[in-house]
């Protein structure tokens, strides 16, 4: 199990990488909201946390757009909660999504990785 980071050193998630992480959690099947915060922290080893308003927040965003659906269901301890599924739509973007961060990951790692060699030879 992985150590607890201090706060300090979680990062908190800007609302299209939260979007993007809710779907991705999401193509595993139902989840509460609850859930859905717990996966991405233990997912990422504890180094994101997901601040609770933000999460609701993004999820009514997503029903909005149509991407996830919600129903009322019952929790594992037994309380009453909405279960986010993805939809066809959801998982188009999903899909879009996944590809831009690909994309915007690999040039900002080619920027940085340039930027370290250019120092190296100063």
């Amino acid at each position: 199990m992985p150590t607890q980071l201090p706060s300090d050193d979680r990062i908190a998630l800007l609302q299209g990488t939260l979007d993007l992480l809710i779907l991705r959690t999401l193509l595993f099947g139902p989840c509460h909201g609850q859930g859905v915060a717990r996966s991405i922290q233990r997912q990422s080893e504890e180094v994101l946390f997901v601040d609770h308003g933000s999460l609701y927040l993004a999820l009514q965003r997503l029903e909005d757009k149509k991407w996830i659906r919600a129903r009322w269901g019952v929790s594992e301890n037994n309380r009453r909660a909405r279960f986010y599924e993805l939809t066809p739509k959801g998982r188009a973007q999903l899909a879009e999504k996944t590809s831009q961060w690909n994309r915007l990951t690999e040039a900002m790692a080619r920027i940085l990785n340039a930027a370290g060699a250019q120092n190296e030879e100063v």
